[in-house]
C-alpha cells in the first residue's frame, strides 16, 4: 500500500496530547498542506489563525470544552472563511474549500507523527464567541478548531467503509 493511502486509512482523531511542543517548522508544513487543498475557481477564501498563546488556548478550552484544548495543547489552528475572498457565484463554497483544507491539515499532522482532531465551530453558537476571543473581524468566520500536538493516546483508526453506502449510476 502506498504511503498516501496508508496515511488516509490510519488517520484518527487524537484528543489527548503530551506537553512536547510542536515546532514552527511543523506548523509551517501543516499550513502549507492545508493551503494545497482544492478551492472553487482557486478563490482560496481562507485565513488560518495559529493559536499558541497559553492564555488564549486556556480561554478557548475553558469556554468551549468540546474543543479538546487542554493544558497540554501547545497549538490550535483555526481555519477561517474570509467572506471577502469567496467565489461570487457560489459564496457558500468557502465551507467546501475550508473543509478540504482542514482534511489536508489532519492528514499532514498524522503523516508527521502528530495528533489532531477536528472540532466543529461553524453551524453552532460558538462562532461569535471564537470571533470575540480571537479578535476576528466580522467577515472572518471560523469553520473549526484543530488542536495539534504529540499524541498521548493511540486510538484505533475506525473502518468506516460500508458497501451499503455505495450506489452506482443511480439510487
Amino acid at each position: 500500500m502506498n504511503a498516501t493511502v496508508q496515511t488516509i486509512l490510519t488517520r484518527k482523531s487524537v484528543r489527548q496530547f503530551t506537553a512536547e511542543p510542536v515546532t514552527e517548522a511543523q506548523i509551517d508544513t501543516l499550513l502549507r498542506c492545508a493551503m494545497a487543498a482544492p478551492t472553487a475557481v482557486n478563490s482560496q477564501p481562507w485565513d488560518f489563525i495559529v493559536v499558541t498563546d497559553r492564555n488564549l488556548l486556556d480561554t478557548i478550552g475553558t469556554r468551549y470544552p468540546n474543543t479538546r484544548i487542554s493544558s497540554n495543547v501547545q497549538v490550535a489552528i483555526v481555519p477561517c472563511g474570509n467572506m471577502q475572498k469567496t467565489f461570487a457565484n457560489a459564496p457558500d463554497f468557502w465551507i467546501d474549500d475550508l473543509s478540504a483544507a482542514t482534511e489536508n491539515l489532519l492528514l499532514a499532522a498524522h503523516s508527521m507523527g502528530l495528533g489532531a482532531v477536528w472540532c466543529g465551530i461553524y453551524h453552532t453558537d460558538r462562532v461569535e464567541g471564537i470571533q470575540e476571543i480571537l479578535g476576528l473581524p466580522e467577515y472572518i468566520v471560523p469553520l473549526c478548531i484543530v488542536p495539534v500536538g504529540h499524541p498521548a493516546e493511540d486510538p484505533e483508526p475506525k473502518d468506516k467503509f460500508k458497501t451499503e453506502n455505495i450506489h452506482y449510476n443511480r439510487w
